[in-house]
């Protein structure tokens, strides 16, 4: 690398001697941006040598010296990467994001003559033949399996001319990954809006208070600001009465990579998506999206689309009635203007209002983040026997990280749990689960150490932090990604935790999500802020009633998306040189209501172009929201949501089974059948819709 060599002594350099902390943790207050060039260099150097061996083994090839060596090696590298991409995306700096460009392209540099090794690749591929003859348990033989599948899918069995293409792509789509993702932090820490006395008509306390937290972290105490996080701008566009910072605020957000700056990320996308191609032609598939979702539990283009339009159809047509309705609203209160996008969020607050006689900032001071935490430990206590207990002791990489201990049943050690929960200009804005360390049990039992990242509005001088109701579920989501990784119980490192199918992955996180909306849970952890008092009944029986308002909208934005994410990835890179032409097309073709944009418009994507886990995948979500719904209803069946006998299952077959088992064998073993894809419908309310299309 072209960085100094500096740090490189092991008794110096805190990445590369032994972490001397609780549970042998990450020590975040020695590592400086320094540290990670040469630890990284040590570490593919070290993985490069435990690559050769394997590769050179004399031995014929069996599963010890094969499959479990390539287990074991690259653990530097994996411990390094994991603090490294942590910080990147939780709590950068220059210094941070100037490496994260160096490293990209040097992780694909370093990862592609490993995957392309046809030597090792043939050991591999000998071993996969034989399969049926080597004695393998069932978790071998997945991994044996998946081992094959991963370095096929990589081009290990191509032409030489081919894996030196194939190389100079996946170096090139690092780069190209890496600078859509910084190109996107730069815009949201760029942009911000100050809010005057006169411009916040509308504004709960609540959102002020937060805004007035946000603009303390940027140094400008005494002010309040709106940002492009969405845990700002949503709220703002829901309750601001000022329809002129409505617009502004939405066109900010909406235009984050597409401001023809420095940051824009048109022309990344066009590259992205025609390196994506050729390399999916490479490998002898027709388009990317057929390549990509061979490997998950979709299989082809065509099922994903199927799903997608079936649900499409009645979440557009319950999108349109909503609009109409909303149009009224506007005329009776004598507006003159046509229903805007910036409009739609402020007038379905009213609408839910008038309809349910709700409104989110009714129940906010309900939400405190602590009871919401507190909540999403009690029912994982209560389902799965793990308690929490929050540790001072251990380092993080910024005061509001907060740590606990997780125990098992049987009272020991299982994981360490990471929540950082507020926003920052320092975050990448979204929310997610990752983890610094893997359970596996192939030497030793280790345990993860898992983390949980979101981007909630910090309360000001001192006040809790407030949710809005969809913040409280995405906390029950990453919580369900965490448990994920913190239940896993799998021998070998590959197969740990979220290691699964992107389509299976969002089951356990999405599943995770109903506990956190029923009565039994809010009824004990739902507490005003100020006096301590629980929901009132009333309130929460109008919660539940509201919970189903505005899905049509909810289903539009997101289900568009989706069709676009399949799209670009299914016709030829040439039909979207020009993002925003294609965008359009799209969105006339599948008759998009004017009124919505798109959960993720292209330049800001970063699911599918900040990197490939999600290309072609996006729809992902939904299609493990066929299995949620469906997979809840096992609780309420047993007229228990704690039910003992269904939480073992559910614990035992999808939480600590990671990627050991086949996501749909895994299913149906947890619910004795396949899923009813009608559940889906019931749960966002559009079944009669679907049934009247």
């Amino acid at each position: 690398m072209s960085e100094p060599r500096q740090n490189t002594d092991t008794e110096t350099n805190p990445l590369l001697k032994a972490w001397v902390t609780p549970f042998a943790t990450p020590p975040f207050d020695e590592i400086k941006p320094e540290h990670f060039v040469p630890a990284f260099e040590q570490a593919f150097a070290d993985h490069a040598a435990e690559i050769a061996a394997i590769t050179n083994d004399p031995a014929a090839p069996d599963f010890a010296n094969t499959i479990t060596a390539l287990e074991r090696s690259g653990k530097l590298l994996s411990k390094v990467a994991a603090v490294f991409y942590d910080l990147v995306s939780a709590h950068s700096n220059p210094a941070i994001l100037e490496i994260d460009k160096e490293v990209s392209l040097r992780m694909a540099r370093h990862w592609n003559p490993i995957m392309m090794n046809a030597v090792l690749f043939g050991r591999i591929a000998h071993l996969h033949e034989n399969r049926a003859n080597l004695g393998l348990t069932p978790e071998q033989l997945r991994l044996l399996e998946r081992t094959y599948t991963r370095f096929h899918r990589s081009g290990a069995g191509l032409s030489e001319e081919a894996k030196t293409r194939m190389a100079e792509i996946n170096e090139k789509l690092a780069q190209l990954g890496t600078g859509f993702s910084h190109h996107l932090l730069g815009d949201e820490q760029e942009w911000f809006m100050e809010l005057a006395e006169a411009d916040r008509q509308g504004l709960p306390e609540s959102f002020v208070a937060a805004a007035r937290a946000a603009a303390e972290e940027r140094g400008m105490e005494g002010k309040a600001i709106v940002t492009l996080s969405r845990s700002s701008t949503e709220p703002f566009l829901k309750s601001s009465a000022r329809r002129d910072l409505r617009e502004k605020v939405y066109k900010a957000f909406t235009a984050r990579g597409d401001n023809g700056n420095a940051n824009d990320n048109n022309g990344t996308i066009v590259e992205i998506l025609k390196l994506r191609e050729e390399s999916a032609r490479l490998l002898g598939y027709p388009t990317f999206a057929a390549y990509r979702l061979e490997d998950s539990m979709a299989k082809t283009p065509d099922a994903v689309r199927g799903l997608l339009e079936r649900v499409w159809k009645p979440a557009r047509t319950r999108a349109l009635a909503d609009r109409d309705e909303m149009q009224a609203l506007i005329t009776e209160e004598g507006g003159n203007f046509k229903l805007a996008p910036w409009d739609w969020r402020f007038y379905a607050e009213k609408l839910r209002l008038q309809r349910a006689n709700f409104d989110d900032s009714a129940i906010k001071p309900y939400l405190t983040l602590d009871d919401m935490v507190a909540a999403a430990f009690d029912c994982a206590t209560r389902l799965f026997g793990i308690t929490f207990e929050e540790r001072k002791d251990v380092p993080t990489w910024h005061p509001d990280v907060r740590v606990w201990e997780v125990k098992g049943p049987d009272g020991k050690h299982k994981a360490l749990f990471y929540g950082d929960y507020y926003a920052r200009p320092s975050k990448r804005s979204g929310a997610w689960m990752t983890s610094l360390r893997d359970q596996q049990k192939l030497d030793g039992d280790i345990a993860p150490l898992v983390i949980n990242v979101c981007n909630f509005a910090k309360g000001a001088g001192g006040e809790p932090s407030l949710l809005s109701p969809d913040d409280a579920r995405t906390l029950f989501h990453e919580f369900g990604h965490g448990l994920h990784g913190m239940l896993s119980n799998v021998t070998y490192p590959s197969l740990s935790g979220t290691s699964v199918f992107t389509d299976f992955v969002e089951l356990p996180s999405q599943l995770y999500e109903h506990w956190q909306e029923r009565p039994e849970v809010l009824q004990q952890f739902a507490r005003h802020y100020q006096t301590g008092e629980p929901l009132p009944d009333d309130l929460l029986q109008r919660f539940l009633a509201a919970r189903k308002f505005n899905q049509g909208f909810a289903t539009v934005e997101f289900v568009s998306s989706a069709l676009v994410d399949l799209e670009f990835h299914t016709q030829p890179a040439e039909a979207a040189q020009d993002v925003r032409a294609f965008e359009k097309k799209e969105l006339e073709k599948i008759g998009m209501p004017e009124e919505i944009s798109l959960r993720h418009r292209p330049t800001q994507f970063g699911h599918i172009f900040s990197g490939d886990h999600y290309a072609a995948g996006y729809y992902s979500y939904m299609w493990s929201e066929v299995m949620d719904a469906d997979a809840f209803g096992a609780f309420e069946e047993a007229g228990n949501i704690f039910d003992p006998a269904v939480a073992k299952r559910l614990h035992d077959d999808i939480y600590s089974s990671g990627g050991s088992v086949d996501p749909e064998a895994a299913y149906e073993a947890f619910r004795g059948r396949p899923p009813e894809p009608d559940a889906l419908l019931r749960r966002r309310g559009l079944l009669d819709d679907a049934k009247a299309a």
